[in-house]
């Protein structure tokens, strides 16, 4: 027994000594696993969001976010920043409200996003210099000739005003903008009209276009492909600037795009053999 003790205590310390080598190797393992995500969660929370345009630069954008791991609400061109693909094309959006010749439609089935709290000058034409008030905003104080005195202020904030293209020289501000109520826009009968439903104002001289945008041959949607299913639908002002709708040789409501490939298919989509499926059986 004497002679078995020491390889038993010998064998016993370095079982201990294995033992705690092995501690500290898991403990430098764990510690580097909890470490090595702190660099690349840092640089994540600094990067600055991706927002692409969705019709026209600077008219309505979108920020990408993950709706759930590996599924964003938008993807992004690359080449040239326009929304390609939506994981939810109902972000944001509100009901499109009444409009004539819509009534079938079921209730909250054509939607739109509402873009007056975007539109950065908006408040200051509404209160700080058209606020409908005085003899300087009245109608008998203004131009008989329909067209409006330079004013360095507003060329500054709108260039395109200082030669508006729109009706060729035939209409002026206020056949669009409301006489008083500069934060909307004016329909027929005077009546004032949001700027989130333009069509209700480029439908007075846009007849044949509204017609064709109601009934989804001009314009763009985007959600369920069903004839009641529920869609986004865009507004006019989305695509097209009504300030600058002509544009010199190129005499369009909008530069073309150079067309790319499909966008990449979202995680867990084998493929689009969907999209072959009419959702209106025949």
């Amino acid at each position: 027994m004497k002679k078995i003790a020491p390889f038993t205590i010998a064998l016993a310390f370095l079982a201990s000594a294995l033992y705690a080598f092995s501690a500290a190797e898991k403990t430098a393992d764990a510690a580097k696993q909890g470490a090595a995500p702190a660099q690349p969660a840092k640089a994540e929370a600094t990067k600055e969001p991706l927002v692409c345009f969705e019709s026209r630069k600077g008219a309505s954008e979108i920020t990408q976010r993950e709706i759930k791991p590996g599924w964003p609400n938008v993807k992004c061109s690359p080449t040239t920043g326009a929304a390609l693909w939506y994981g939810d094309p109902y972000e944001g959006t509100v009901p499109l409200g009444k409009m004539p010749g819509l009534e079938k439609i079921p209730e909250g089935h054509a939607v739109v996003r509402p873009r007056s709290e975007k539109l950065a000058i908006l408040p200051m034409c509404a209160v700080a210099c058209h606020n409908g008030v005085g003899p300087a905003f009245v109608p008998p104080a203004l131009p008989k000739d329909k067209k409006p005195v330079p004013i360095p202020t507003m060329e500054g904030l709108l260039p395109a005003l200082k030669d508006l293209q729109h009706g060729r020289g035939r209409i002026w501000c206020l056949d669009c903008h409301h006489t008083t109520k500069r934060n909307m826009l004016v329909d027929n009968y005077g009546d004032p009209v949001s700027f989130d439903q333009p069509q209700l104002l480029c439908g007075k001289c846009h007849g044949d276009k509204l017609r064709d945008w109601r009934d989804g041959i001009h314009g763009k949607r985007i959600g369920e492909f069903a004839s009641t299913g529920r869609k986004r639908w865009f507004v006019c002002t989305e695509c097209h600037n009504p300030h600058n709708v002509q544009d010199g040789a190129r005499n369009r409501g909008f530069a073309q795009l150079q067309p790319e490939p499909p966008p990449q298919l979202p995680r867990g989509m084998k493929d689009a053999r969907h999209e072959l499926v009419h959702p209106i059986p025949h």
